[in-house]
């Protein structure tokens, strides 16, 4: 900010959180402050039950506003951070208000109108924003795995990916991580029973393959989203079968992957790839804890990769261990990072 070259002050953003209360909603206002987003103004909005509740933005507190109430008028972004019905009702709202919606639900990641934007990997797609003034934050699984996969992709045409994933409650909402911490005391009480309400069996101590709904094939919709959202992100002719099973990790994704390219790719050559790579961090060591865990990824901005190996069973194929902060890069990291290249490559004010 300051005096540009002509005499005019440059001014910085004007940006609304939607759903400001939430895990992803404040850790957007974090990155927001950490990252030092060049924001003039931020408005912070919830819905009526959360109305007036304080939300802390870097050295400042913020109270919320009715997001029923608000009008998106003069406003430059909106990062929405609320489920699909929220969104659905308000996102419209902001877009034809002329402020830029990025959508971290579900709702318009398959819209074809509408950019489904991981910065590293597809930042060109941003410039299909104008068509509804909305772009799509992807799926928190599958945030991570696309970082890993382009630079991949790029060298040596990924044909299929079988993945595995280990994903942490947070992926939840608050609930889930209380479900989690509640149902862990029990163990140790004899005394408290704490069932299942957020999940469909027991958390603690157990491990649960069913994330989001059934389909009719068989999977679950998360298995689905990864799917369908790593064809629009990556290439279309990739193909990818997942199978999305809960933890009981309180923050941070882990996915066991399994890749099979056209051509021949070293396991050395594609560690080197992924060193250079935007967004990675390669932890890669053949020795006791040489490798990262769910645990030590919280709070970090990177997709960590490690566990790098040739998969000997078939003629091109690598096996990696992809771990990353679900609620960071997955979600809210996400969120800012697009809004940093909105305005980079397109608004231009910051």
């Amino acid at each position: 900010m300051g005096p540009d070259l002509s005499g005019e002050t440059i001014m910085g953003y004007r940006v609304v959180v939607v759903g400001a209360t939430g895990n992803v909603g404040r850790e957007m206002l974090n990155i927001l402050a950490e990252r030092q987003f060049p924001a003039d103004e931020v408005a912070v909005l919830a819905s009526r039950r959360s109305l007036g509740t304080e939300v802390t933005f870097g050295e400042t507190t913020l109270k919320t506003q009715d997001l029923d109430t608000f009008d998106f008028t003069g406003w430059d972004m909106a990062l929405f951070a609320v489920g699909s019905d929220a969104t659905k009702q308000y996102a419209p709202k902001a877009a034809a208000a002329g402020c830029v919606v990025i959508d971290n639900s579900s709702l318009y990641r398959y819209d074809p109108e509408i950019p489904l934007i991981v910065p590293e990997v597809n930042p060109e797609a941003i410039h299909d924003y104008a068509k509804k003034n909305i772009i799509a934050n992807p799926n928190c699984s599958t945030a991570q795995m696309v970082v890993a996969l382009k630079p991949l992709h790029d060298r040596a045409k990924i044909k299929r990916v079988v993945v595995s994933t280990y994903q942490s409650v947070s992926g939840g909402g608050k609930e889930a991580m209380e479900e989690l911490w509640d149902q862990t005391k029990a163990v140790y009480n004899p005394t408290s029973d704490v069932p299942p309400k957020k999940f469909t069996k027991e958390i603690a101590f157990n491990v649960i393959p069913h994330i989001d709904v059934f389909l009719d094939d068989g999977s679950t919709k998360e298995e689905w989203k990864m799917v369908a959202e790593t064809k629009k992100i990556i290439d279309p002719s990739v193909k990818v079968t997942a199978t999305c099973v809960r933890v009981p990790v309180f923050v941070g994704h882990s996915e066991a992957v399994n890749i099979e390219t056209e051509d021949f790719l070293d396991e050395d050559e594609a560690r080197d790839i992924l060193r250079e790579a935007p967004g990675i961090m390669v932890i890669d060591k053949r020795e006791d804890g040489g490798y990262v865990t769910p645990k030590e990824c919280v709070g970090d901005f990177a997709t960590f990769i490690s566990r790098i190996r040739q998969d000997s069973t078939i003629e091109n194929g690598l096996n990696l261990w992809c771990v990353s902060d679900n609620l960071r890069k997955g979600a809210a990291l996400n969120a800012v990072q697009i809004a940093e290249l909105l305005g980079r490559e397109v608004l231009k004010k910051g």
